[in-house]
């Protein structure tokens, strides 16, 4: 399915967040301040380690291992993904958010309660 160039959020369109850096014929937003070298390293090393966990469990399920072995590798995965996404939201509040509050745009707010609900459970 093509995304039209027109077909654009409307927030973007408006200048909303995301709207400097909004790719044509991507529906997908990008920040207007880039993460820091040091975030950006930590986050893909902590996402290498859950891809690893992952691919471990993987292979253990292959491999018909014991089932609470394989739920404890699974734990820790999901922690480590629970961890980078905590990361990504303290991000999200500390640019994205105060950068929208800051120009007038409140409704970032509800995105960001929204956010925490589906994070914290």
């Amino acid at each position: 399915m093509e995304v039209e160039k027109d077909a654009a959020p409307a927030a973007i369109a408006e200048g909303g967040p995301g709207a400097a850096a909004a790719d044509e014929g991507c529906a997908c937003r990008h920040k207007a301040t880039p993460r820091s070298a040091e975030l950006q390293l930590d986050v893909q090393k902590r996402l290498n380690r859950a891809i690893g966990q992952l691919n471990g469990v993987k292979a253990m399920v292959e491999d018909n291992r014991y089932c609470g072995e394989v739920l404890t590798q699974l734990a820790a995965a999901e922690s480590a993904v629970r961890r980078v996404s905590e990361m990504l939201l303290a991000e999200h509040m500390r640019t994205c958010v105060v950068e929208e509050i800051r120009a007038g745009n409140d409704e970032v707010v509800d995105e960001v309660m929204a956010l925490m609900r589906r994070f914290s459970k």
